[in-house]
């Protein structure tokens, strides 16, 4: 069974909302830190990407009158919180993490540096990463491919409601039909919506597949080990 030695882990803003998906949610918030633990005991270089759509999403920003790269910078600030938040969690189990972030708030979080964050996996610390690219018009998905690509990760690892990609909503239609496998092409050509273009082009011109699958106990660890979970989307 393939183990990838280094992964990243891309969590939304809504999961770390629990139940409503807004706020911080203490038990969902113990849940991720224990699913990032299981991973880091192993051995397992884990970096992490978080969202912000518990504090910031866009569409109730655009109703607000905000525009669209204001409501990104909102967002990519929000992002630091998340992290903070998950980084006191972890630690809570014993593990040492550091939060670098794209935006600067060096008083709370050090710089996004690459060589200075695949120094700290090499040392068996959690990275989080939160800030985004740095850039409006970008989002978390494609900031977490890219890093994984700076980083020089294995696989992205993406976790979510549903226990992977379908050519539907399986919430609206409970008759969509889930994916194992499919190639990047495939995921672009039909426009499936669990990651953006870009993200999906970036993981298909580096050769990095990306696996999707159901946030819950135990997962994280079945995918980082290469377990047949979820839908894996990889090169053709």
């Amino acid at each position: 069974m393939l183990t990838f030695g280094r992964v990243l882990l891309k969590i939304s803003g809504e999961a770390l909302g629990g139940e409503s998906g807004e706020g911080l949610d203490r038990d969902a918030l113990i849940m991720v830190a224990r699913e990032i633990r299981e991973v880091a005991a192993a051995g397992i270089e884990i970096a992490v990407v978080t969202g912000a759509g518990n504090f910031v999403r866009g569409r109730s920003s655009a109703d607000l009158g905000i525009e669209r790269g204001t409501a990104d910078y909102m967002g990519m600030t929000a992002t630091i919180l998340n992290a903070l938040a998950l980084q006191s969690a972890v630690e809570g189990m014993g593990y040492a993490t550091r939060v670098l972030s794209a935006i600067e708030a060096n008083q709370v979080v050090e710089p996004y540096i690459r060589r200075r964050a695949q120094r700290h996996m090499e040392k068996g610390r959690v990275v989080i990463l939160a800030g985004g690219t740095g850039n409006p018009y970008f989002t978390t998905d494609t900031a977490a491919a890219s890093r994984a690509v700076e980083l020089g990760c294995k696989v992205v690892l993406k976790a979510t409601k549903v226990d992977g990609i379908y050519t539907e909503d399986p919430v609206k239609n409970p008759n969509a039909i889930r994916y194992d496998q499919l190639t990047f092409t495939q995921a672009i050509r039909e426009s499936l919506a669990v990651m953006d273009a870009t993200a999906f082009t970036m993981c298909r011109e580096n050769n990095l597949p990306i696996i999707v699958y159901a946030l819950k106990p135990g997962n994280t660890m079945k995918a980082a080990r290469g377990e047949r979970i979820g839908t894996r989307v990889a090169g053709e």
